[in-house]
Formats: C-alpha cells, structure tokens, sequence
C-alpha cells in the first residue's frame, strides 16, 4: 500500500518529525509498495511486543483474556485509545471480570503510545502483516529527541 492510512481518512501525510498523520491530525502509518514501514509503525511492532503482547497477542489477534486490539482498533478513536491505556477500563461482560490497567504512569507505554497505535492502526487496517515489519524508514532525529525528553537522555 502506498501512502496507506486509515482507510476512511484518506492517505498519510508526513510531518517535519518523520510522523505521519491522517486528515483528522490522527498519528497513522505509511507502508510504501515493497513493504517498507515508517519508522513509527516499526517502534510501535517493538514496543507493542514489549509490553502489551504478553495479555493481548502477539500482532494484536488477542487472547483468551484480553481483546484482540487488530479489530478493537476499527471501533476504537485515537482519543478514546489514549483513554483506556492511560486510565485502564474494567469489563464484567459474560460473567468475567476483565481489567485493563491503568497504564498512565508507565514510561515504558506512555512514552511510546503514538507507536503502539499507530502499529495496531496499520494491524487493524490490514495494512501490516503478523511478524516483525521487514523494512522500515530510519529513525527521525525527532523520534530520539522525544524518547531522551521522556525516557530521560543516555549518560
């Protein structure tokens, strides 16, 4: 897919920092034909599976006690995913008690949640397939300015 975005929002425009967004100003992917990923769809694959993978999946497909995000992610707003990472949700649907935690202080997600969504954007979407992305754009200066900001800079 070229220029892929989410689907209803037409195609991705890049910004000065390497992100792309969509017509809404909605972080989002760009997978060129051969493939390539931008570089925060890569970070998102990496940081997803650092962290999130262990309750939801590996690519988002979900697990016995957690959703799959891949199809979460067709219902779910930028806004309203930020929302439920941020403060978690609690789900007592069909007798289970299902929790999502709060993640909000976690520097480890919160410092990458642009990433993570816009992976699970492009799973969603089918744009990306299951597996680690087999190229992707470099890493914009804006990307490392980001994560030394939030993660604190390497001594």
């Amino acid at each position: 897919m070229v220029g892929a975005a989410k689907a209803d929002s037409g195609p991705a425009t890049p910004g000065e920092d390497g992100k792309y967004t969509d017509a809404s100003g909605d972080p989002t992917y760009n997978i060129d034909k051969d493939g390539k990923t931008d570089w925060y769809t890569y970070s998102g694959f990496r940081r997803y599976h650092s962290e999130c993978h262990v309750c939801h999946g590996p690519d988002g497909m979900g697990s016995s006690y957690a959703p799959p995000l891949k199809d979460s992610l067709k219902r779910l707003s930028y806004t309203d995913f930020l929302a439920v990472v941020a403060q978690g949700r609690k789900n007592l649907e069909n007798g289970q008690e299902k929790v999502m935690p709060e993640l909000g202080l976690n520097k480890n997600v919160m410092c990458y949640i642009d990433d993570i969504y816009i992976y699970l954007k492009a799973r969603s979407d089918d744009a990306v397939a299951r597996g680690r992305p087999p190229d992707h754009e470099a890493k914009p200066k804006a990307w490392q300015d980001a994560q030394d900001s939030c993660m604190g800079a390497p001594s």
